[in-house]
C-alpha cells in the first residue's frame, strides 16, 4: 500500500556514480575530438558508467514503485521533474539552433562585408563571399557537399513521425487495458527507432566518405554534426527507454490508471520527434 506521507528516498550511490561517469564522458569526448590517445577509452568508460547508473537507478525506482512506496504526491513530483528535464533538453538544443542561426544570419554575412563587417572583409578576407553553407574564409575543412533534404533525411523524418503515431496507439491500448496491442505497438515503435538510427549511421558514413562533410568542414560541418549527433544520442537513449518500458508492459507493471513510467517515455519520444522536425527544416531543407 502507498504510504500516506511523502516518500523520502533512502541514501543512494547513483548520483556520485553518474557524476563520475559524466566527468569521464566529457573529458573523453573533448580529448577524442582533439585527437588525444586516451580520449576514446575515457569516452567509452564514461559511457559505460552512465549506462550502469541509469539502469541501476531506474531499477531501484521500479522496485520501489512496484512495492507501493509511492503516493499521488510522489507521482506529481515525478511529472514535474520530467517536465523540467524536457525543458532543459529544449534549452540544450535551442543553444545549438541559436549558434546555427547566429552563424548563418550574422557572422557569415559580416565576414562577407555586410553591415559592420566591411573592414573585416576588406582587410582580412577580401576574397570571401557570404554564401551558405560555408567552410569559412580560410577553407580549412576543404571542399564538401551537403546532404539533400529530400532524400534519406525525408525518409528518416517520415519514420520518426510514424514512430510518434505508434507510441500514441500504444498509449491508447494501455488506457484500454489491451496488453497485446500495447506490446505490438511498442515493438513497432522500437523497430522504427532502430531503422532511424541505422539510416542516420549510413548517412554519416556517406557524408564522411563521399561528400567530404566532417566536423572540420567549417561552421556548417560543426553545427550539422553537433545538432544531428546529439539528436541521434537522444534517439539512442529514447530507444533504450522504450525497450525497458516494453519489458515492463509485458510484465504488467502498468495499469490504465497508473502508468507514469510509460507516459514519461512517451513525452520524451515526442520531444525527440519535434526536435528532428526542426533539424530537418533548418539544417537539411532551408
Amino acid at each position: 500500500m502507498a504510504q500516506s506521507s511523502y516518500y523520502v528516498p533512502h541514501t543512494a550511490k547513483w548520483p556520485i556514480v553518474g557524476s563520475v561517469g559524466l566527468f569521464l564522458f566529457a573529458i573523453g569526448a573533448a580529448n577524442w575530438l582533439n585527437q588525444g590517445p586516451t580520449g576514446p577509452w575515457l569516452f567509452a568508460l564514461g559511457s559505460a558508467i552512465i549506462l550502469v547508473m541509469i539502469f541501476g537507478w531506474f531499477a531501484d525506482v521500479v522496485r520501489e514503485s512496484q512495492a507501493g512506496m509511492y503516493n499521488s504526491a510522489v507521482d506529481l513530483s515525478f511529472r514535474h521533474g520530467m517536465v523540467w528535464f524536457i525543458f532543459s533538453e529544449v534549452m540544450f538544443f535551442a543553444a545549438f539552433f541559436g549558434a546555427l542561426f547566429y552563424a548563418r544570419m550574422f557572422s557569415v554575412p559580416w565576414l562577407g562585408g555586410e553591415g559592420t563587417g566591411a573592414m573585416t572583409n576588406a582587410l582580412l578576407y577580401p576574397g570571401f563571399e557570404a554564401v551558405w553553407p560555408t567552410h569559412g574564409p580560410a577553407e580549412l575543412g576543404g571542399d564538401f557537399q551537403t546532404i539533400p533534404g529530400f532524400g534519406l533525411p525525408l525518409i528518416n523524418t517520415l519514420i520518426l513521425l510514424t514512430s510518434g503515431i505508434t507510441i500514441t496507439l500504444a498509449h491508447w491500448a494501455l488506457k484500454r487495458a489491451q496488453r497485446g496491442a500495447l506490446i505490438v505497438w511498442m515493438l513497432a515503435t522500437i523497430v522504427l527507432a532502430c531503422i532511424f538510427l541505422f539510416i542516420q549511421g549510413y548517412e554519416y558514413v556517406y557524408a564522411y566518405r563521399e561528400l567530404g562533410l566532417t566536423l572540420g568542414s567549417g561552421i556548417y560541418g560543426s553545427t550539422f554534426f553537433m545538432l544531428t549527433g546529439f539528436h541521434g544520442l537522444h534517439v539512442i537513449i529514447g530507444t533504450l527507454m522504450l525497450i525497458v518500458i516494453t519489458i515492463r508492459c509485458a510484465f504488467g507493471h502498468f495499469t490504465k490508471k497508473n502508468h507514469f513510467g510509460f507516459e514519461a517515455a512517451a513525452w520524451y519520444w515526442h520531444f525527440v520527434d519535434v526536435v528532428w522536425l526542426g533539424l530537418f527544416i533548418f539544417v537539411y531543407v532551408i
